[in-house]
């Protein structure tokens, strides 16, 4: 006889629990970010809220709590999880990790790039999965009417996040010579590229950081939307690419310069990038997102709860006692790391 699926909860404490009404299905989410974002952080309720409604509307039988249960499946982002919340022994805990630390007690991590240093640890139920980050809400494509034009490149995000360099009047100054306008979108338009046509998003020129803990969303934004992407040197970028046409790599802004040089004056390779993208994005929607959390919950996390409840009491307290180890451990070496770092000369 098939086991039953256990109860599975997407958690939100109550302290963060948003007033009003709550979407109901996921085309509801967008307006209701956009209503709520200047109270409330995106990406927690981006990742457990959202993550919720695609797959109760997927018909997945899952509640959203704003308590912790005693038994089952818990599914939340890492900032709605107290450091000291233990499983009990019916419980499973699935921490969305994403750039944050891990939980150190949660049996399961949901990381969002494959390169996330948490994918290379494997103890006893403490491993990491790698799932996509759904696609922007309501997003709206670049206007066909624009036909071949090229006059507009935006940065889309947070702009504390953007290259030093590319926050600078130099770097306008550079693009308004190529002809183009500079804009750093703000957050209440992150779904709106009808008048980008190309975007850049450079992190860092500075050393060897590959941030890989980021996410590969900005580039499949660009795709969705149907525009050229120039981008920084992200792990995660690097994971999706299968050709030249994906996007453009730089590694300063003299190539972000050439780059958007060569976007301006070759027609050619902007319609191929285009086109490649439209080709690329077919496989990454919301639709295959919602088909990999299917596939977690059932291959993964549904078999480590059933493991976890059959583990005996002394196996699970080894568990938690290790966790613990580590999580002193980690945090007199973070001591000890920034002891070395003010006494450097």
């Amino acid at each position: 006889m098939k086991e039953s699926l256990p109860p599975i909860y997407f958690y939100i404490p109550q302290s963060q629990w948003p007033v009003g009404d709550l979407p109901q299905i996921p085309e509801e989410y967008g307006d209701w970010m956009s209503a709520w974002n200047s109270r409330y952080g995106r990406g927690k309720y981006d990742w457990t809220l959202q993550t919720y409604l695609y797959l109760k509307a997927d018909g997945l039988s899952c509640k959203l709590i704003d308590f912790m249960p005693k038994e089952g499946i818990v599914i939340s982002h890492r900032d709605f999880l107290s450091d000291n919340l233990k499983p009990s022994s019916k419980l499973l805990i699935v921490c969305i990790k994403v750039d944050r630390e891990p939980h150190p007690y949660a049996q399961l991590q949901v990381v969002q790039n494959h390169q996330d240093e948490l994918l290379k640890r494997s103890q006893f139920l403490w491993q990491s999965y790698p799932l996509r980050f759904w696609l922007q809400s309501k997003l709206i494509p670049r206007d066909p009417s624009r036909g071949d034009r090229l006059e507009n490149a935006a940065f889309f995000g947070v702009l504390g996040t953007l290259a030093a360099q590319l926050q600078q009047p130099q770097w306008e100054e550079q693009l308004n010579a190529l002809g183009l306008r500079w804009e750093v979108i703000k957050c209440d338009r992150w779904h709106d590229y009808s008048e980008v046509d190309v975007i850049v998003a450079v992190r860092s020129f500075e050393g060897s950081n590959t941030f890989d803990s980021k996410p590969a969303s900005k580039l499949i934004n660009a795709w969705h939307a149907g525009i050229p992407a120039v981008l920084g040197r992200e792990s995660a970028y690097r994971h999706e690419r299968k050709s030249e046409l994906d996007y453009i790599e730089v590694a300063s802004t003299e190539e972000a310069i050439a780059a958007l040089f060569r976007l301006k004056n070759d027609l050619n390779l902007r319609q191929k990038m285009v086109n490649n993208g439209m080709i690329r994005s077919q496989d990454m929607g919301n639709t295959q997102i919602t088909l990999q959390w299917r596939n977690f919950l059932t291959n993964v996390a549904v078999p480590a709860y059933y493991r976890w409840c059959m583990a005996s009491v002394v196996q699970q307290q080894i568990f938690l006692i290790r966790r613990y180890l580590i999580l002193k451990a980690n945090r007199v070496q973070r001591q000890f790391n920034q002891l070395l770092s003010v006494k450097a000369p």
